[in-house]
């Protein structure tokens, strides 16, 4: 299994950005896929997933409303789409995937991206 991260930039405050995930060497629908982040200093944190199957999607509380995750099941591949970026927003972004049913914590995840750097300038 192999997740290729990209898109990620230096913005300012309020710009928007989107991140995409290119997955090989799996069967896309039958993984839970997501996002995390991790801040200079602090734990790698969840921030967005599908259901495995892409049935459900679940959002951390602090980008609830401003992020939107998706996927486009043919190129196997699933995006970030991040709106109203703040300087909290500023992390190391990380693609995610799991066989497991759904993701939750970091302990879930066998396959990880290389990560792709957000920088939001206020």
């Amino acid at each position: 299994v192999q997740l290729q991260a990209s898109g990620g930039g230096l913005v300012q405050a309020g710009d928007s950005l989107r991140l995409s995930c290119a997955a090989s060497g799996l069967t896309f629908l039958r993984y839970a896929m997501g996002w995390f982040r991790q801040a200079p200093g602090k734990e790698r944190e969840f921030v967005a997933s599908f259901s495995r199957g892409g049935f459900r999607t679940y959002y951390a509380d602090s980008v609830k409303d401003r992020f939107t995750i998706s996927s486009d099941n043919v190129k196997n591949t699933v995006y970030l789409q991040m709106n109203s970026l703040k300087p909290e927003d500023t992390a190391v972004y990380y693609c995610a995937a799991t066989d497991s049913l759904r993701i939750t914590t970091t302990l879930d995840i066998p396959y990880w991206g290389q990560g792709t750097q957000v920088t939001v300038s206020s």
